[in-house]
């Protein structure tokens, strides 16, 4: 079998050029002074990496690993910069009055992005990924051991978003040989562009020239998910997430050829697999497919990372004796960037704002200091307003 590849190593640099932008996570803190009795409050982005299940936690084994990406005084506050506020920073302070407090976390750009791991009908605890809480704590320095009724916390999702313009468009030709049989079958397999949104059907023309003495009987394209688990040295595997078989046009005899196109929708729908890469979930949100992943520089994997991928695969039936011939392209599936003139988010009113309620978590804190690992680029959402209980 002869293959020309399909430009794998020239997949990305395209895409990658215009990714480099800042994230960072706004949110507005109200807070009651009498409560504080002179004690500050102090604010951290911990990226929370769990790579077992949580039922698996014996003898003292743990599968979850946090890293403090920052932590920082939020009140009374260090920055009295307010020029780089955000629209919905500005409303909320105007809504929640004088003991509002702005603030911004600066995340690292390698940060990696949000993933769940979905987990399978018998499992429990809490699913394998990589997610962010948000927690800011009552306490008289950031080292303080956080408590319960002094603290709150919420999760945010770290989203890698895509680039304005696609890369190259995919095509790749598989030939296939056969031995003490004269001639070769030859496939093609081109996809209409490299980037896609989630959502979007991706059409697949396939072609087919039978210059050999064997017949195509059946044609089955799919779309594949890579996922890669990189704390493991063969932590890697691929699900299927669309899938079209077809007897149409053949067979395929000696002499002949077929073109034709095949639309394929990748979708969670209906696809209950165990290790499917969702993006990172947040309360009564639903979520879809995991986004791929985009490195800057694929030699720098990070550990606490999970990296995806997606492809499209076209395999060739002929039969018990032919065999089966295959021809695979990458590709792109991402979020479109928003408009920055996308509306602002919807608030009820200042008594919604004024009784929300964010759960509270008791986080051990880590005698390590910050830390600073992971991959991709992106923004962090969602955005909102904070209070302390008492």
């Amino acid at each position: 079998m002869r293959r020309r590849p399909a430009g794998a190593d020239s997949l990305y640099p395209d895409l990658l050029r215009p990714l480099v932008t800042s994230v960072r996570s706004d949110g507005v803190l109200l807070v009651d002074p009498s409560y504080l009795d002179g004690r500050q409050v102090y604010g951290q982005v911990i990226c929370s990496f769990r790579y077992g299940r949580e039922e698996d936690e014996v003898m003292g084994l743990n599968f979850q690993k946090d890293i403090y990406l920052a932590s920082e005084q939020v009140y009374p506050s260090v920055n009295t910069d307010t020029a780089n506020m955000s629209k919905l920073q500005e409303r909320l302070l105007k809504k929640l009055g004088p003991h509002a407090v702005p603030f911004t976390f600066h995340l690292p750009q390698n940060a990696p992005s949000s993933v769940t791991l979905q987990p399978g009908e018998t499992d429990q605890g809490a699913p394998c990924g990589v997610e962010y809480i948000l927690k800011l704590f009552v306490g008289d320095s950031e080292l303080d051991r956080s408590h319960k009724r002094a603290t709150v916390a919420l999760n945010i999702r770290k989203v890698q978003y895509s680039p304005s313009k696609g890369g190259r468009q995919p095509c790749t030709v598989v030939r296939k040989d056969f031995m003490l049989s004269p001639g070769e079958l030859e496939l093609e397999a081109t996809l209409d562009k490299q980037l896609y949104h989630h959502g979007e059907s991706v059409a697949v023309n396939i072609c087919i020239r039978n210059h050999s003495n064997k017949t195509v009987k059946r044609i089955k394209c799919s779309i594949q998910q890579g996922v890669e688990v990189c704390i493991f040295s063969n932590g890697s595997y691929k699900a299927t997430v669309a899938s079209f078989e077809t007897e149409e046009g053949c067979p395929v005899e000696p002499g002949q050829c077929l073109q034709k196109v095949i639309m394929m929708t990748p979708s969670l729908e209906n696809n209950n697999r165990r290790g499917i890469a969702l993006d990172g979930k947040l309360k009564q949100q639903d979520t879809g497919l995991a986004s791929s992943t985009l490195l800057a520089n694929p030699d720098q994997r990070d550990v606490f990372g999970i990296v995806v991928s997606y492809s499209a695969k076209v395999k060739l039936f002929l039969g018990a004796l032919g065999g089966e011939l295959v021809a695979e392209l990458p590709f792109v599936l991402m979020h479109p960037k928003p408009s920055a003139q996308r509306p602002l988010q919807h608030v009820a009113s200042t008594e919604q704002l004024e009784t929300f309620r964010s759960d509270s978590i008791d986080l051990a804190e880590s005698d390590a200091p910050p830390a600073t690992h992971g991959n991709g680029g992106g923004l962090t959402e969602p955005l909102t307003g904070l209070r302390l209980r008492h």
